[in-house]
């Protein structure tokens, strides 16, 4: 078997700084936003040159805080409930054989960050810091299939949470930084297996954020400045 070696040409930068409460897919909360800074063997604005000419972008991406030791020929998706099992191949999951992933996210304008080229983009999905291998604009002739299935997936493209934010915890953040965390909420960050009423907690951005959903509502708890 032939074998490469591949290093990132760039780092995204987001507010995400676990894995607990990052949107499930790309696009999910279109206000969540991410900064892709290239690396020092790519830092020349050349590398970028007509790419604001696209709206989207394909982000190639390692799933650097999913490894594990083997390859597994099956996984549990969260969706359907943790339980039920299928092909690797057949699922997102970030535990695969060569550990990358795929993201869409709608480029807002090309910039810089500590001298670097960077890239201000938005939908991210991705964990603070992420490794990025490539970067490829998505092209709607080709890329959108208008015809296409999503399989296991489909009852839950519209899925969403009724968040409940108390106006004394709202004040505490900023309009984007309350307006991305709703979002995020919305899109439900519980296991799909845990519906019991329980309180959990997620980092987002310099916060740390409890709280608690049940019959489709999702009240917050508290926002701390976490440590």
């Amino acid at each position: 078997m032939d074998e490469k070696t591949i290093k990132p040409v760039a780092y995204i930068y987001t507010d995400f700084k676990e894995k607990f409460g990052i949107p499930r897919q790309s696009g999910r909360c279109p206000s969540a936003r991410g900064t892709v800074v290239l690396e020092k063997d790519f830092s020349c604005f050349d590398f970028l040159r007509g790419i604001e000419e696209f709206t989207h972008l394909w982000l190639i991406f390692g799933f650097s805080a999913c490894e594990r030791d083997g390859v597994f020929a099956t996984v549990r998706p969260p969706r359907l409930g943790g339980n039920k099992r299928v092909g690797v191949f057949a699922s997102r999951a970030p535990y695969r054989p060569n550990g990358l992933g795929l993201s869409c996210v709608k480029l807002e304008s090309v910039t810089e960050r500590n001298g670097k080229p960077a890239l201000s983009v938005s939908g991210v999905d991705l964990l603070d810091g992420t490794p990025v291998y490539d970067i490829k604009p998505y092209i709607p002739s080709s890329d959108m299939r208008t015809d296409a299935r999503g399989g296991y997936s489909e009852p839950f493209t519209d899925y969403k949470l009724k968040v409940v934010f108390p106006e004394k915890l709202r004040e505490k953040l900023s309009d984007t930084e309350y307006g991305t965390l709703c979002e995020c909420l919305a899109d439900d960050p519980r296991p799909s297996y845990q519906r019991d009423g329980r309180i959990y907690a997620m980092k987002f951005s310099r916060y740390e954020v409890s709280f608690a959903a049940e019959s489709g509502v999702l009240t917050v708890l508290s926002v701390e400045i976490a440590e």
